[in-house]
């Protein structure tokens, strides 16, 4: 098992920046990516990015590209969202989720484990 456990999330006015982070515990060994998709209330979980562990590739969402950056830091088992340019189309609830078996996708049901998620709420 693998356990997943976001934070960095908030409150923060338009324009402003946050950096979210997912630590994972347990069997990490040999996870292959961790992706992360957000939800907004009433609506359906979407893809953000993924990051591929081996080789370090990523992919965003179109809507996010160029404002939002994931990285990692294999030391601390923890992958980061860098979030800039907040608007308000950006409030959701954030969430992590790793696959230990396939590279990274954009679809939320092929990932094995997820975490409780944090918010992000953008103030105008």
């Amino acid at each position: 098992q693998v356990q997943l456990v976001e934070s960095g999330g908030g409150l923060v006015q338009a324009g402003g920046s946050l950096r979210l982070s997912c630590a994972a515990s347990g069997r990490t060994f040999g996870t292959v990516a961790m992706a992360w998709f957000r939800q907004a209330a009433g609506k359906e979980r979407e893809f953000v990015g993924f990051i591929n562990w081996r080789g370090g590739s990523t992919r965003y969402a179109d809507s996010v590209k160029g404002r939002f950056t994931i990285s990692r830091n294999d030391a601390k088992n923890t992958v980061y969202l860098q979030i800039n340019s907040l608007n308000n189309e950006d409030t959701a609830m954030y969430y992590c989720e790793a696959n230990r078996f396939t590279t990274g996708t954009v679809a939320t049901s092929t990932y094995d484990y997820w975490g409780q998620g944090t918010q992000v709420t953008v103030s105008s």
